[in-house]
């Protein structure tokens, strides 16, 4: 390569494509490998021909809240340093035996061409079905009411539907309780910096990504919402495909829909849950 050629792939490298496309692959490397520090993650930057500095990698992981926690094997993805009220974790002490009984919320972040959208999902525990999400710009709590809000509107669950989210600010603003109180919810949160009370949420997550997020490069926001709104409706919701991924061997191998479609005697006769509640 001429002297001219490296100085232009050298500019073209260093903008925001390039800034995009390393924040992504290190958030990829930090999912994959959850015990990883920024180190380990540098070293595995570098094998795969990047040249960067761990100081950067450090950097970016902070911001994007990727730090592993020592002896543990989740990644802090959540923002808990805040000074509303937080609720107790009582979502493992309820027998769920139907739909709109316990609903699991999660945020994660998708890459476009040169910045990063936050997707919001709202997940029925016993179904495993989306029943509520919103992508957008910010991650500021209105992302996360709308969600809950088209969740609400689709399902109309009765009274005393349980709510599990982590300790997000998102989940613990005043609109988004107050929503909540407002269809007469009962509130549950994960222990600070522990995904795995949140596991549902974490699945699908992580399903959304390896299926739909990591096999795309979305240039716009609609793109991407036109793209992640398939996959969730017509292919993680609908699809009858024998799919281990989508096919839930939690539901006896069937699709959400499926599943759901065979319970509509059950859940109408459970509008009113009489939910039972173990010792532990």
């Amino acid at each position: 390569m001429n002297r001219a050629g490296f100085y232009r792939r050298f500019a073209r490298l260093c903008g925001a494509e390039y800034k995009v496309e390393l924040r992504d692959q290190i958030q990829r490397i930090a999912i994959e490998n959850r015990r990883y520090g920024y180190h380990r993650v540098t070293a595995t930057l570098r094998r795969q021909g990047w040249q960067v500095n761990h100081k950067k990698v450090l950097r970016l992981m902070r911001e994007d809240n990727l730090l592993a926690v020592r002896k543990r094997r989740f990644v802090l993805t959540t923002d808990s340093t805040h000074a509303l009220p937080v609720y107790p974790n009582i979502a493992p002490c309820l027998k769920v035996d139907g739909v709109d009984q316990l609903w699991n919320v999660d945020i994660t972040h998708v890459r476009l061409r040169e910045t990063f959208v936050y997707l919001a999902v709202v997940l029925d525990a016993y179904s495993r079905r989306v029943v509520g999400w919103q992508l957008g710009t910010t991650l500021k709590a209105e992302l996360a009411v709308e969600a809950l809000r088209k969740a609400l509107e689709q399902r109309r669950p009765p009274a005393g539907l349980m709510h599990h989210s982590d300790q997000g600010v998102q989940y613990a603003s005043r609109a988004y309780v107050e929503l909540l109180e407002a269809h007469g919810a009962v509130i549950s949160m994960s222990r600070r910096g522990n995904p795995y009370d949140n596991a549902r949420a974490e699945s699908f997550m992580k399903t959304l990504k390896t299926e739909e997020v990591y096999l795309q490069r979305y240039r716009t926001l609609d793109e991407a919402r036109a793209s992640i709104g398939e996959f969730i409706d017509e292919i993680y919701n609908e699809d009858e495909i024998y799919n281990e991924r989508r096919l839930h061997s939690a539901l006896e191998y069937r699709p959400p829909a499926e599943f759901e479609a065979l319970l509509k005697p059950v859940r109408a006769a459970a509008r009113n849950p009489k939910y039972e509640f173990s010792k532990a």
